[in-house]
């Protein structure tokens, strides 16, 4: 178990007022300072998990609950008819994003919105999202990070041409967030609305 860099300067921050609220006011008014910080070391937590080497197998972009498996007419980047997995991560869910393929990314963009709960059903339309577009030699996958009423950041360290492993780390949400993954009809979705899922181990597809 790991953190990320962004969460050593939430909890730093959070430690540094609470040392000087126990320091200078009261040992009491640094409680929940500290409690600040405890918790932003857990929200950014990065876990180590074990990626299925399989090739026919994707995997979870995110930790998470599966809010819907829904059919859709056409995508932009995947082309033809799809199914989307969607993820949501309430506050308690690890917010790092992971490849659900190895392969190049080919599409980036970054859609400003609103910022509605992650958990309604048009956030993938109205809010804030970033998407990227992976490709192989078997297929495409988009994947779309949305921001939610508290999180008001996506993060992303990857970009055009970029190449992917399977469950390697490409960005991550703050503070609650729904994340999306678009399939083409042919590969057989393995998930259910309800499944717990995490990113990068969990089998949400499996191409036929």
């Amino acid at each position: 178990m790991s953190i990320i860099r962004e969460g050593y300067y939430f909890a730093g921050v959070a430690l540094l007022i609470a040392l000087f609220f126990g320091v200078l006011i009261h040992p009491y008014a640094a409680i929940l300072p500290a409690v600040i910080a405890c918790y932003c070391i857990y929200f950014f937590r990065n876990p180590n998990r074990t990626i299925p080497a399989d090739e026919n197998l994707i995997v979870s972009p995110a930790d998470g609950t599966v809010q819907d498996v829904v059919e859709v007419d056409s995508d932009d980047f995947v082309k033809g008819a799809c199914r989307k997995v969607i993820i949501f991560l309430s506050v308690f869910d690890v917010h790092v994003n992971r490849s659900p393929i190895a392969g190049e990314i080919k599409i980036q963009k970054y859609i400003c919105g609103r910022f509605r709960p992650a958990y309604k059903d048009s956030v993938g339309f109205e809010n804030e999202r970033h998407l990227i577009g992976i490709e192989n030699e078997r297929l495409r996958v988009t994947v779309t990070q949305v921001a939610g009423i508290l999180a008001r950041r996506i993060v992303s360290w990857v970009t055009l041409d970029d190449k992917l492993e399977k469950g390697e780390l490409y960005g991550l949400i703050r503070f609650g967030s729904c994340t999306e993954i678009v399939m083409p009809s042919s590969v057989e979705v393995t998930v259910k609305k309800g499944d717990k899922v995490r990113g990068g181990e969990s089998i949400i597809g499996r191409i036929k």
